[in-house]
């Protein structure tokens, strides 16, 4: 059972003071099964005044709203939790027997939830996706929904470049297939599209991914004590399944999840809006310090500081 503290420092740059408008904040884990949330603190400066609630998907949202001018905007949010990570999914054991192989369809009771997150999130002329996706059916015989799945996850870690991308948004899944080459949330894109495309539903998960042995070490994980994003996928008698074809890993372990959405755009850890000038905003910084309590006595740390493209400056 890891102990985690994450801090995590969003700072925006500006020529001058301006104003800010409101910030939707989703910094902030929720309690579950695998993790009990032990403190959270969020700061600002300049002061805001914070307003929480819960999303339409769920999620923990802080509103903060500013009365003061400033040059700089920061939030510092501060987590300690407790991580229970399960051992590694046995998915086709889990897996319902009408859903063991691909095609299946969803049980009456489930298809109406589902279908939100079967629908495409982008447009795909050439159906370029498709033919991709299609492409890890088996051709010879039956195809294992387990299988496909985990084929579709290492693919795109053994096929596309990992890019530390920092512009804002996330690129549509032709494209990434096209460069092969993304972010974190590209891959989750894609592996999500690429799963609605074959019948099968799929979520974007933000939040952190931590490794207990490899934080510190010189061949840390992709997205190791930073930012990450990946995806859900529903299986049938396994549930919401977390893939992360970044690392080409059945996800779960070492992932914190803090936001779960239909779309990326959902997901944006950070968003707003500044009062001023076009040529105000002077830049975005983000560090993201994780610390692990790996053993008894024993802690290891990684920080990561970076432009985090996954944050929209405010515009």
């Amino acid at each position: 059972m890891p102990r985690v503290t994450i801090v995590h420092r969003t700072t925006y740059h500006y020529a001058r003071p301006v104003r800010f408008g409101d910030h939707r904040l989703m910094l902030r884990p929720r309690d579950s099964h695998d993790l009990r949330l032990v403190s959270a603190t969020l700061t600002t400066t300049p002061p805001a005044r914070l307003r929480w609630k819960h999303g339409v998907f769920g999620n923990s949202i802080a509103i903060a709203s500013f009365d003061d001018e400033s040059d700089v905007l920061e939030f510092v949010s501060t987590i300690a939790l407790e991580h229970y990570p399960a051992a590694p999914l046995d998915v086709a054991s889990l897996i319902e027997p009408y859903a063991e192989t691909h095609p299946f369809a969803y049980a009456a009771e489930e298809a109406d939830d589902l279908a939100p997150y079967l629908r495409r999130h982008d447009s795909d002329p050439e159906r370029t996706v498709d033919l991709w996706a299609k492409s890890f059916l088996n051709t010879e015989g039956p195809t294992r929904t387990a299988e496909l799945l985990a084929a579709i996850t290492r693919a795109i870690k053994a096929d596309f470049a990992y890019e530390a991308r920092e512009e804002e948004g996330t690129r549509p899944a032709p494209e990434t297939l096209a460069r092969r080459s993304g972010a974190c949330r590209d891959f989750a894109l894609l592996m999500m599209e690429a799963c609605r495309s074959l019948g099968i539903a799929a979520r974007f998960v933000s939040g952190y991914l931590y490794d207990d042995r490899l934080i510190g070490s010189e061949n840390p994980m992709v997205g190791g004590g930073a930012t990450h994003a990946w995806c859900d996928v529903y299986v049938p008698g396994a549930g919401w399944v977390e893939f992360d074809p970044t690392n080409g890993l059945l996800a779960g372990r070492n992932l914190i999840r803090v936001a779960v959405t239909r779309t990326p755009e959902q997901a944006v850890p950070v968003s707003g809006s500044f009062i001023g000038g076009a040529g105000d905003f002077q830049g975005l910084a983000v560090s993201v310090d994780v610390t692990v309590a790996a053993l008894p006595g024993e802690v290891v740390s990684a920080t990561a500081e970076r432009a985090d493209s996954d944050q929209a400056a405010p515009a």
